[in-house]
């Protein structure tokens, strides 16, 4: 990454995107053969994984030659590899996992998580090329912290602030996270010590994302405390 994204305090980023549906839904669920799911475990995951094997390889295979075409990009410079319930498109420049799992919570349907990482350079992430490519595709921006950040500081920072620099926090008892809301910023913005992360109400491109982070971290500056973490 370049100086944008500061190597000394971010060790990786992640931009994910999740959408679904109704497992009845999917093509390859047969009505009258199959049985909707009534709990999320690996028998049932097995069986989400066959019945979506045409969808899964058909949205992984539109990735791949979208980014084949947008990007310019030859055939050793891009490789996809499709599994039961998994496909992954390694990149040149950063790879693209997407995964297909029941909800835990409401087994009847099914999540599709789609994660860009490996991202080697933000200046890539910022061309029109690239966000054609993952236009609407990604909600959140996760940055692995390198060394980390106890979240008691971070609270204790934002709370010295005193309502002052656009910045509010709500955390629980234990402070194991804490959530920072900061004005002009959709995006809720969630602390957990080892990850920043970036959730927004839409769907976005990277560079979108990346430019929401970049007010963020505009933000933090107005607090020594905070201004590591914002690198």
């Amino acid at each position: 990454m370049t100086d944008e994204l500061p190597s000394s305090l971010i060790a990786d980023i992640s931009f994910i995107g999740r959408d679904g549906g109704l497992v009845k839904q999917l093509a390859g669920f047969r009505k009258g053969h199959h049985t909707v799911p009534d709990a999320a475990n690996a028998v049932t995951n097995g069986f989400l994984a066959r019945i979506a094997e045409a969808e899964l390889a058909a949205r992984a295979e539109r990735l791949f030659q979208d980014v084949r075409a947008q990007l310019g990009y030859k055939r050793r410079d891009a490789a996809l590899a499709v599994a039961p319930g998994n496909a992954v498109l390694t990149a040149r420049d950063f790879a693209v996992e997407i995964t297909y799992a029941l909800e835990a919570e409401a087994p009847e349907r099914y999540a599709v998580t789609t994660t860009l990482r490996g991202l080697r350079n933000a200046e890539l992430a910022r061309t029109e090329a690239f966000s054609a490519v993952f236009a609407g595709k990604f909600t959140e921006i996760a940055f692995a912290l390198r060394g980390g950040v106890r979240v008691e500081a971070v609270v204790d920072a934002i709370e010295a602030l005193d309502g002052g620099g656009g910045l509010g926090v709500t955390y629980p008892s234990d402070c194991r996270e804490c959530a920072i809301t900061v004005e002009g910023v959709a995006a809720r913005v969630r602390c957990t010590g080892s990850a920043l992360e970036l959730v927004f109400p839409r769907a976005g491109a990277p560079r979108e994302l990346m430019d929401a982070f970049a007010e963020v971290r505009s933000a933090f500056r107005v607090s020594k405390d905070l201004a590591g973490l914002a690198g």
